[in-house]
């Protein structure tokens, strides 16, 4: 489905799809109240949602219809204000206007291989990729690239190898949209990737602690030792 409301805009990207055999467009919309109506009537499995439309934005578009019943959704819009938040709602891609063709071609295949992963499977959409603004620019950092997530007052901090990312975001709000079967809230002020995890610490005086391969030690919930045990296969701690 298309939504925008310039009509040159839905021509572009329909004379796109158009070259792409296994793609149909079942609706377009010009107007954000129109797109909530098409869209829940429709189902369709993606979306290319304009963000500055009359009657509402893109964004209120898939606050409307709530992100775990919003279909795959790339944005597509003149203005790299909103990409973060576009990212937030889990928007698979953000399209700048003007965007070419091999870049519109590569947020499709990028959709494709999303819903494949989703198709058959129950339950919320986590997120991919989160949006990071950084020097007057949005950064796309990739969610399998973060190694684990620490707290700093009204950020979150994104650890990537030696790199540090602050992201303007609650940790309660990153638990909910990260895929659990991957993250681990280990502590209020941290999350992890299970697969980086080393071994479990047992400190003097009964706390708990996190290695990670890395090296890095992270402070362990006792509220949540007994789960993250659990979630790790029943590993033993080992002494600080």
């Amino acid at each position: 489905m298309i939504v925008d409301d310039e009509p040159l805009a839905r021509q572009r990207i329909e004379d796109l799809l158009a070259k792409v055999e296994d793609v149909d467009v079942v609706g377009e919309a010009d107007t954000g109240p129109a797109a909530v109506e098409t869209i829940q009537s429709l189902e369709p499995d993606l979306v290319f949602l304009d963000v500055q439309m009359p009657g509402m934005t893109g964004v209120e578009v898939m606050e409307r219809i709530g992100i775990e019943r919003m279909p795959v959704t790339i944005f597509t819009t003149a203005y790299d204000q909103y990409a973060v938040k576009a990212f937030e709602l889990m928007a698979l891609d953000y399209l700048m206007k003007p965007f070419d063709d091999d870049r519109f071609f590569q947020a499709l295949d990028r959709a494709r291989e999303s819903i494949r992963a989703s198709a058959g499977r129950r339950g919320p959409r986590y997120l991919e990729r989160l949006g990071v603004e950084s020097r007057g620019q949005v950064r796309f950092v990739p969610v399998d690239r973060i190694d684990y997530i620490t707290a700093d007052g009204p950020y979150a901090e994104l650890h990537i190898g030696e790199r540090t990312l602050a992201l303007r975001e609650r940790m309660q709000t990153l638990e909910e949209r990260l895929d659990p079967e991957v993250w681990f809230r280990i502590h209020r002020s941290a999350i992890v990737r299970l697969d980086r995890v080393d071994a479990m610490l047992r400190r003097s005086g009964g706390d708990y602690a996190v290695r990670l391969r890395d090296g890095t030690v992270l402070s362990l919930s006792r509220a949540r030792r007994e789960e993250l045990e659990r979630r790790l296969g029943g590993r033993r701690s080992d002494e600080a």
